[in-house]
């Protein structure tokens, strides 16, 4: 099947079991390109669904494809994939230039061909100063660089990345997220699991959350937020009489909390219908021609989100 067939990547009615234990339940998804967050507790299904997309497990049911293709076409199915575990390992005495410059030689490449992709991944992470020098010395943050360097080195159109930002200092964060982010813009499927998740929520198109190995979300982060309806959303209303604000919404059943912000210049709502609570705003704007300075969601974001999980989820690999 040619990967031209479908650009997506697609889970069709996927359930993983170890033994009875569930990895993931019932997933049906389709990635498009850019860059997708999975989101959830530590043992919500994200590493599964890592390992499902790369090919690492094969699901107990339903189907996983990466743009039309399956590991049932092993060699045109891995030429398109990237994968940068958490799993910190490496060949005894290997160099970081030896590392990636072997495992291209392991797909078939030249020497030439393997030296030239080796040393352009190596420039792209930013490691050419140590790219000689044995990963056994290397900093947690520079072996992490160098496997992601290792993932991206063939040119993949799916790479994924589980918590890539582990170990880095800012310099090497900033300049990983910058990449991810070019990578998505240019057509790549970057998939990333990170608990990083202010970082994370700045370059996602997509996120994926996850809990007790089903998906509960997904989507682009201000529609996903709206699904969680069972949590109150926040919104902050900065205004000069935030106390007479205040009590014109309490009066209303869907506004859950009207309090004054820490810094006194605005109210911090909860409102169980954001629809409901900005049609109200209006109106008491313009019939009481009430001065309003901003108004902003105070939680429209993969942190609050992944937060309101965490009281709900894990239990699963």
């Amino acid at each position: 099947m040619s990967p031209t067939t479908n650009s997506n990547v697609v889970f069709e009615d996927v359930s993983k079991f170890y033994g009875e234990v569930l990895g993931v339940n019932r997933v049906n998804l389709s990635l498009p390109p850019g860059v997708t967050s999975l989101v959830g507790p530590n043992g919500s299904g994200k590493t599964t669904l890592m390992n499902l997309v790369t090919g690492l497990v094969r699901p107990t049911q339903g189907c996983v494809s990466v743009l039309g293709l399956t590991p049932d076409e092993p060699e045109e199915f891995f030429r398109h994939v990237g994968y940068c575990t958490q799993f910190d390992s490496f060949p005894k005495g290997v160099t970081g230039f030896e590392f990636i410059n072997q495992s291209l030689r392991l797909r078939g490449l030249t020497g030439n061909e393997a030296a030239r992709l080796t040393a352009e991944a190596i420039d792209r992470v930013t490691m050419g100063e140590a790219a000689h020098r044995r990963v056994a010395g290397y900093s947690k943050g520079m072996r992490q660089r160098i496997r992601l360097a290792q993932a991206i080195a063939h040119h993949p159109t799916v790479l994924v990345l589980d918590e890539p930002l582990n170990g880095l200092d800012p310099m090497a964060r900033a300049e990983s997220i910058n990449l991810f982010e070019a990578l998505g813009k240019q057509g790549l499927h970057v998939i990333i699991s990170s608990h990083v998740l202010h970082e994370v929520d700045k370059i996602s198109d997509q996120v994926v959350l996850m809990s007790y190995g089903y998906v509960v979300a997904e989507g682009q982060i201000h529609g996903v937020r709206t699904e969680v309806k069972e949590h109150p959303m926040q919104i902050l209303v900065r205004c000069a009489h935030p106390g007479l604000l205040a009590s014109r919404l309490f009066s209303h059943d869907h506004v859950v909390e009207a309090k004054l912000n820490n810094d006194g210049k605005g109210v911090l709502v909860r409102t169980k219908d954001a629809d409901m609570f900005y049609q109200l705003l209006n109106k008491i704007v313009v019939e009481e021609d009430f001065a309003v300075d901003t108004v902003a969601p105070n939680d429209d974001d993969v942190n609050s989100v992944y937060q309101y999980l965490i009281g709900n989820g894990g239990g699963t690999v």
